[in-house]
């Protein structure tokens, strides 16, 4: 095993979306009006890790299918862009979708989805953990698909000899995997709400 750097480089991966929800879980808020990169550097500043780099993600819709929020979204990303926050977007796709009203009847409402953002997160956190450029990839998301990226990221660390650690936060199930100390997953006691 090569030796462990003593100060471990952290790079934080953030689903927009994921973390509006938690959010507004943990607040109450209607709005993203959160930090990124305020969070981002508490979480490393805690534990004494360097913040190498924010990736941010995120779906938006296109102005023709809603100006007001793609013009938000729009002046948010590029004020992050000035801050050195790395920005990924993608366009909502809209479906049609089926909801339960209160009274017990049903609506069709058009609803905008996400589409290839955790597949994005994904492969730049395998790409960034081959390229060594983190120590400690901090994952801010619900989406637990993102276990795949965590298993790829075990194999490149078994293989080249090396601790990588991954943090993925899930605002009601958070877990420290660490590689490649026997493949295991460490509950951790720290909830979103907390930071």
């Amino acid at each position: 095993m090569r030796t462990e750097p003593s100060t471990k480089r952290a790079v934080a991966f953030f689903d927009g979306q994921n973390l509006f929800y938690a959010v507004k879980y943990a607040f109450g808020y209607n709005y993203p009006n959160y930090d990124p990169q305020a969070l981002a550097a508490e979480v490393c500043r805690t534990r004494g890790w360097h913040l190498a780099g924010i990736h941010f993600y995120t779906g938006i819709p296109r102005i023709e299918d809603d100006p007001a929020w793609n013009h938000f979204w729009t002046a948010k990303l590029a004020v992050m862009g000035t801050r050195g926050i790395r920005t990924i977007t993608r366009h909502l796709k809209y479906r049609n979708q089926t909801v339960a009203l209160p009274n017990g009847t049903t609506t069709t409402i058009l609803v905008g989805q996400e589409k290839g953002i955790d597949v994005r997160i994904a492969l730049d956190v395998v790409r960034m953990a081959r390229q060594e450029s983190y120590d400690i990839a901090v994952i801010f998301s619900q989406d637990q698909d993102l276990i795949e990226a965590a298993d790829e990221v075990k194999s490149i660390s078994a293989a080249e000899n090396r601790r990588i650690q991954g943090r993925l936060r899930f605002p009601n199930q958070p877990y420290l995997l660490q590689y490649p100390r026997h493949q295991r997953h460490r509950v951790d006691t720290h909830r979103p709400s907390d930071l």
